[in-house]
């Protein structure tokens, strides 16, 4: 039992008890904090992740509107009615550059696509050619490029593949 003073009497007879039944007390209570110590950490990692692909989503999302713009400026810069040093065309290649840039500091990558295999996850066929001395299954060109942020795809590309 306590004395006065406020320490235990190891000396009383009941004092054992007590002790154990503090030390038990303690350990519970030490476990109790290191789950929930754990808890806490897990639950912040997760939402951290969920914060991190929920942003990442919304990014993907709006990329998606912007690169049919990507897309037809270079439809604008490859047509034939462009002189190679008319203003038109420097004033078209700067707003391109500019937005590649932006995609580009986002986290944006042009998917690589031509020879290479076709791989149904990052290329949609919407054409073949035959195969003339190329594998089977190789893509033989391009007709829209594919973008992705990480290993997360944003939009396939579009190509013609070899088949024999």
């Amino acid at each position: 039992m306590a004395n006065d003073n406020g320490t235990i009497n190891v000396e009383d007879p009941g004092a054992p008890a007590d002790l154990d039944a503090l030390t038990r007390e303690r350990d519970e209570l030490r476990d109790r904090l290191l789950r929930t110590t754990a808890e806490f950490d897990n639950y912040r990692k997760r939402t951290d992740r969920e914060r991190r692909d929920l942003a990442e989503y919304a990014a993907a999302d709006l990329i998606r509107d912007l690169l049919p713009v990507v897309d037809d400026l270079e439809r604008a810069l490859a047509s034939p009615g462009w002189g190679e040093d008319s203003a038109g065309r420097r004033g078209i290649e700067l707003i391109h550059r500019q937005l590649l840039d932006v995609l580009r500091r986002r986290g944006v990558q042009p998917i690589d696509a031509v020879g290479q295999d076709f791989d149904p996850e990052w290329h949609e066929s919407v054409a073949t050619d035959p195969a003339d001395g190329r594998r089977e299954g190789e893509i033989t060109a391009e007709v829209r490029r594919g973008y992705r942020i990480g290993q997360r795809l944003v939009r396939p590309a579009m190509v013609k593949v070899a088949r024999a």
